[in-house]
């Protein structure tokens, strides 16, 4: 049984990109492909697609590398955990490496940046981490 589904989907992007391998799939949820998108937005994955089955469906995110082969993400963490959740308000936003880094955020307008959050005056529950 796993606990964790957020974690189980950043450690399968984490090893998939070690490994250099092209793309990685995890079972479908409303909040992976929320994190998908702004992974592709920002820029740090090329692209993702849900494959629909008779259960849940598989969420393919396809993994991006530079012109060296080397991993467009250095380092993913999770932050907010089943066990310890971590919420911030807007003015206890983390800056991730001083802004070079991205935190993603639920908040109760939806799914969004460290960035877009301050940007709107909100603060919510600090998913995780990339850089």
């Amino acid at each position: 049984m796993m606990t964790d589904p957020i974690a189980d989907m950043l450690t399968r992007i984490r090893n998939a990109n070690k490994a250099r391998f092209a793309s990685v799939e995890v079972p479908a949820s409303t909040m992976k492909v929320n994190i998908a998108k702004i992974l592709k937005q920002e820029g740090y994955i090329k692209n993702y697609k849900v494959i629909q089955d008779n259960k849940q469906g598989m969420l393919q995110i396809f993994l991006k590398y530079g012109k060296k082969g080397e991993p467009v993400i250095s380092e993913i963490r999770r932050v907010s955990k089943p066990s310890r959740r971590i919420y911030v308000d807007k003015n206890t936003i983390p800056a991730v490496r001083n802004g070079l880094g991205l935190a993603i955020l639920t908040t109760s307008r939806g799914m969004m940046t460290d960035k877009e959050a301050r940007q709107q005056g909100i603060g919510g529950e600090v998913i995780c981490t990339f850089w």
